[in-house]
């Protein structure tokens, strides 16, 4: 069996002469778990529903579990569980009515009263979904996307409409998937969803792949250094260095004594992400060039 569920070589999709997704290449190992991230409108959703079969590309390679999904059988599109932003539920059936019905589209689905456990509505399992809350329905979306035994999980934006708990729990169901061996690709604005949920991560704009790798390393050495933020003046200021330790014994060196709102942090996910994006800053204002390892108690101490 090949290794890789998904490959990904040189996507491209264009409208007229915008190119929504310009020369894309990935893989996602088979048990992987892979957050493809992205502002709106980057082209993050077409190279998803491009893997989904629902759209054709332009050009490039792609093999999803084998298979081109631009020409997939049906029989391929049983070995895939889809979880879409919005879904539209028949919402005069109950939840195991619903679940019921999509069981029998597959070979071998999972048991129905067992996925309801799993997205916890137990309670609700008599309901006609019409009658759910949002967050309910979204659960019932997550519950037919899991339904068939999916080796491929899509989840897009799954736990939209979830509040803190639910999504704990969600974490929890998607770590019991991973134990399983499912390959999963998540889409999320959820930072913190994607920092403990995925094995890697990758960020598209603009249409094109602007960094991938492992959680715990992403965007390299120099995006993940460590910053130093405190209040001089009234005003809060921020430094990234290489050396926080000597960088703050200058400070306060500096300073005649430790300086207020002291904190050494090194960068999230979601710092990383924000700037690689080109968002706008939070605005702390900075005291240092961009990350380097030279920063050193001498340039604090001008």
């Amino acid at each position: 069996m090949d290794s890789d569920a998904v490959r990904v070589r040189n996507l491209r999709k264009t409208y007229g002469h915008a190119a929504v997704v310009d020369d894309v290449s990935f893989d996602i190992a088979r048990g992987e778990t892979f957050a493809l991230l992205g502002p709106n409108g980057a082209g993050k959703s077409t190279t998803v529903e491009i893997l989904e079969g629902y759209r054709r590309r332009t050009g490039g390679e792609v093999s999803v579990l084998g298979t081109d999904p631009g020409t997939a059988s049906l029989e391929w599109k049983a070995r895939i569980g889809i979880v879409l932003q919005s879904a539209g539920q028949a919402g005069v059936y109950t939840v195991r009515e619903q679940l019921r019905q999509f069981s029998a589209y597959y070979p071998r689905p999972r048991d129905v009263d067992e996925v309801i456990a799993a997205v916890g509505l137990e309670r609700q399992a008599e309901t006609r979904i019409a009658k759910l809350s949002g967050g309910q329905q979204r659960r019932v979306d997550v519950a037919l996307g899991i339904i068939g035994r999916p080796e491929l999980l899509f989840l897009d934006e799954p736990t939209t409409g979830f509040d803190p708990q639910a999504r704990r729990e969600f974490w929890q169901l998607i770590r019991r998937l991973q134990g399983e061996g499912t390959t999963i690709l998540l889409t999320t604005h959820y930072l913190d969803e994607a920092a403990q949920l995925a094995d890697r991560v990758a960020v598209i704009t603009r249409g094109r792949l602007r960094a991938i790798g492992p959680v715990a390393t992403f965007g390299g050495e120099e995006a993940r250094t460590p910053r130093v933020v405190w209040r001089e003046g009234g005003v809060m200021r921020e430094a990234r260095t290489a050396t926080p330790w000597e960088f703050t014994a200058a400070l306060a060196a500096r300073l005649g004594g430790e300086p207020e709102a002291l904190e050494i942090r090194r960068p999230a996910l979601e710092e990383i992400y924000l700037d690689m994006v080109d968002e706008p800053a939070t605005g702390a204002q900075s005291d240092s060039p961009p990350p380097t390892s030279t920063t050193t108690q001498e340039e604090v101490g001008r």
